[in-house]
């Protein structure tokens, strides 16, 4: 790990920061693992959070840099606390005696190697529930390999087509290309997607999109893409929950809600592509109260 570590190239930023002697670089933090929340958490799709919810895992910094993020407290400002590859592994092991349907580790992109040591320990101590993955996707390759076997379920992002957009919104060049080849790793991984006899998720992929205002030909290109690749071999979430925070309030094209014509326009969209495997959100999802609350839980 040290080595990685030392001239970091995890990521596609390869800002070669030696994050082992506390330098850090675009993603906000060094090689301590910082995590701002650790709890059962009940707003991912169905087959993941279930009854019981999902045990997230909630990773401080973030590769991207996107404006309109819902959790910026940690992706930006890096909110959270350090814990050790063993606490880590403890925690997950915690999260399981809880009940929840899986380990959900949010924005992991730049721990990928202590997580897999955690995750390693953490099985030889009795873990046994699926873990899932969930990225932006802004993911290189030959990292995502260093998970293989150790993820069952992949849960990324593909959030642009346009790279105008990715540069404008997330500060992210190439994001299109990057995301497509990340998530093709992903699948190659876990195969097509599986559930058990209850509907919950075993393994597989699940990409989400969401929606942004004013944004849906690009949107259209993602789903358009996704079906032609993957056909059915894999569940596309999409979002309509984009929630404009004071972040974006001098922005007046993202200082809005999606609204149900764009949306309905999308999932028309979707099934005229023929799209089966999807899930889509209803009601009032774009509200701050879906926003978890970063207050270190569960960490102590």
């Amino acid at each position: 790990m040290n080595n990685i570590m030392k001239c970091c190239t995890l990521c596609p930023r390869n800002c070669k920061v030696d994050r082992t002697n506390n330098e850090i670089g675009l993603c906000g933090v060094s090689s301590k693992i910082k995590v701002a929340r650790i709890a059962p958490h009940y707003y991912e799709e169905p087959p993941i959070s279930g009854k019981n919810g999902s045990g997230a895992i909630f990773f401080s910094g973030c590769n991207l840099k996107c404006i309109y993020c819902q959790n910026y407290d940690i992706s930006k400002f890096n909110f959270g606390e350090d814990i050790t590859i063993t606490k880590l592994a403890k925690k997950m092991i915690e999260l399981q005696n809880m009940k929840v349907h899986n380990i959900n580790l949010v924005t992991p992109t730049h721990y990928i190697p202590q997580i897999r040591k955690a995750i390693i320990k953490a099985k030889k101590m009795g873990l046994n529930i699926p873990i899932v993955y969930n990225t932006g996707s802004y993911e290189k390759v030959e990292s995502l390999k260093l998970l293989d076997g150790l993820i069952d379920v992949y849960l990324p992002d593909l959030k642009y087509f346009d790279d105008i957009l990715a540069m404008k919104y997330s500060k992210a060049p190439n994001y299109f290309n990057i995301a497509i080849n990340a998530i093709e790793e992903m699948f190659r991984q876990t195969g097509p997607i599986e559930f058990d006899k209850n509907g919950m998720i075993k393994k597989g992929v699940i990409v989400r999109h969401l929606l942004l205002p004013g944004q849906i030909e690009d949107s259209k290109k993602i789903l358009k893409y996704l079906n032609f690749i993957y056909n059915n071999n894999i569940f596309i979430s999409i979002m309509n929950q984009y929630t404009p925070l004071d972040t974006v309030k001098n922005i007046p094209e993202l200082n809005k809600t999606v609204t149900d014509k764009e949306y309905d326009e999308l999932i028309n969209y979707a099934c005229d592509l023929g799209i089966k495997n999807a899930f889509i959100q209803e009601g009032k999802t774009c509200e701050e109260s879906f926003i978890p609350k970063f207050d270190l839980t569960g960490i102590k």
